[in-house]
C-alpha cells in the first residue's frame, strides 16, 4: 500500500487500484455465465487472452506456467484473479502467475495461496521469483502443482 516518506498512508497505489478494478470485472462476467462447462470455456479464454496481452517475456513464461500447471493438475481450472492467470480448485485460487509488469517488479512470480498443500515444517515457501522457465524450472513447476492440489 503506498506510503509516503515519513510512513504516512496514502492509499492503494494506481497498480493495486488496477488489481481490484480488474477483480471486480471478474466477478462481474463470471456472474453473467451460464453452464459450469461454459463458465470454464470462458474463463480459460480469458486466462489466454491476458497472457496474449503480455510483454513477450512474461507472455513466455505465463504461456510455459498455464501449460505446465494445466497439464500437472487437470483439477485445476485456469481463471483471472485480480487480473493474473490462476488456477483454481472448486472455484478457490491454489496458485497464480503474476507478470513483473503487473506491479513493475523486475521478475514474474508463481504464487501459491494458503490453500496449497505446501506445508513443510514452521516456514514454507509460497511464492517464487521466475526469470526464465527452463527445462528445470518446469519440473519444479509441476512438482508443486502436484503437492499443491495433494
Amino acid at each position: 500500500m503506498g506510503k509516503t516518506e515519513d510512513g504516512a498512508y496514502e492509499g492503494f497505489s494506481a497498480e493495486e487500484r488496477a488489481a481490484m478494478k480488474d477483480h471486480a470485472q471478474e466477478m462481474r462476467k463470471a456472474s453473467r455465465r451460464a453452464s459450469k462447462e461454459e463458465k470454464a470455456a470462458e474463463a480459460e479464454r480469458d486466462v489466454l487472452a491476458k497472457i496474449a496481452e503480455m510483454p513477450e517475456a512474461d507472455r513466455a513464461m505465463a504461456e510455459r506456467v498455464h501449460a505446465v500447471v494445466t497439464a500437472a493438475a487437470p483439477a485445476l481450472g485456469a481463471k483471472l484473479w485480480y487480473g493474473m492467470p490462476a488456477y483454481a480448485l472448486d472455484g478457490k485460487v491454489v496458485c497464480f502467475f503474476q507478470s513483473a509488469e503487473k506491479f513493475k517488479a523486475r521478475y514474474a512470480t508463481l504464487g501459491f495461496s494458503d490453500l496449497a498443500r505446501l506445508d513443510d515444517g514452521a516456514m514454507w515457501p509460497a511464492a517464487f521469483a521466475l526469470t526464465e522457465v527452463t527445462a528445470e524450472v518446469e519440473a519444479r513447476i509441476a512438482e508443486l502443482v502436484k503437492r499443491a492440489v495433494g
